[in-house]
């Protein structure tokens, strides 16, 4: 990677610092897991920042970007897109639906059906869509930045495990600090600030970066310890079922860019610790009430302290 892209890659996100205000860890981790190729799920109340995050994020790596608003009634073919008969050649044309962007934002994703969100699964593992018996590939490089709204608020559908799995990371934005907020409240809005913004990075360099983070060297001693907090959760009576190897592969993907951002070519068991919240939670249920009712955080450090490093 060149030096030119680094100082890209650093001016990204003080830009996106500079926007979304006092959230600089949250921004960080959203990053990193667009780097290591992940999607990512943004769960919190209304009004926090979730779609502004995923705004931003399109606009400064220059990713074609498209919004999908998920509602109760919306159809698999809302998102994929439907052939329509065309009279002037006398056959089918195929519309592409929304899908067929680079960035997708599935906006409050869990108010959809489970019918509605099973059309983003092969999406989101494979890269590409079958539709009407036809496999089309999708764009490269192909996110999805999914918001959830709390499942206790009305009319909301619980996402299967099988569509959590996919996510990369899921994160918390929060409400901001009292000096973030005073901030908010005195400065220009946010989507007027996004639109005069210019992007920071190409698609091409972005690619180039997710190339960088798979190069990030990781030991066999971190491998081990890795590979020690997999089993933990197999192996252990606290969870309903043990982490996938999806699931592991993920977490060093994640660790490794974030020792990307962090401007090293190795990975410290403190980055996997770091990432660990935002990765393991969400694919995990606890048999313990009361672990099952943590937080995302609490659960990262019952696995960490649970597991010593080797």
């Amino acid at each position: 990677m060149t030096d030119t892209i680094s100082k890209k890659l650093a001016h990204t996100l003080q830009t996106a610092n500079n926007i979304i205000l006092g959230k600089e860890a949250q921004v960080k981790m959203a990053l990193a897991c667009l780097l290591a190729r992940g999607h990512l799920l943004i769960e919190d109340l209304p009004g926090v920042g979730k779609t502004t995050l995923a705004h931003l994020l399109a606009r400064l790596l220059g990713l074609q970007f498209q919004r999908i608003q998920f509602t109760s009634d919306m159809l698999p073919a809302d998102i994929l897109g439907v052939s329509i008969f065309d009279r002037s050649n006398g056959g089918f044309v195929f519309h592409p639906g929304p899908i067929f962007a680079q960035l997708i934002l599935a906006d409050e994703v869990n108010r959809a059906t489970p019918k509605a969100q099973s059309a983003l699964l092969e999406a989101m593992e494979e890269h590409q869509v079958t539709v009407e018996g036809m496999t089309r590939p999708l764009p490269s490089p192909f996110f999805v930045i999914a918001t959830q709204n709390p499942q206790h608020q009305i009319g909301t559908f619980p996402l299967p495990e099988s569509q959590l799995d996919r996510f990369l990371m899921r994160i918390e934005l929060g409400y901001p600090s009292p000096a973030a907020e005073r901030e908010l409240l005195r400065g220009t809005g946010r989507r007027q600030m996004i639109d005069e913004l210019s992007p920071c990075l190409s698609p091409e360099e972005l690619l180039a970066l997710q190339k960088a983070v798979t190069l990030i060297h990781v030991s066999d001693a971190l491998l081990n310890y890795a590979q020690a907090l997999i089993a933990h959760t197999r192996q252990t009576g606290d969870w309903q079922a043990g982490l996938s190897p999806r699931a592991a592969l993920g977490l060093l993907r994640a660790a490794r860019a974030w020792a990307f951002l962090d401007g090293r070519d190795h990975v410290l068991p403190e980055d996997l610790q770091t990432v660990l919240p935002a990765v393991v939670p969400h694919r995990l249920r606890a048999n313990d009430e009361k672990l099952a009712r943590s937080s995302a955080a609490i659960i990262a450090r019952h696995l960490i302290e649970a597991v010593p490093l080797p």
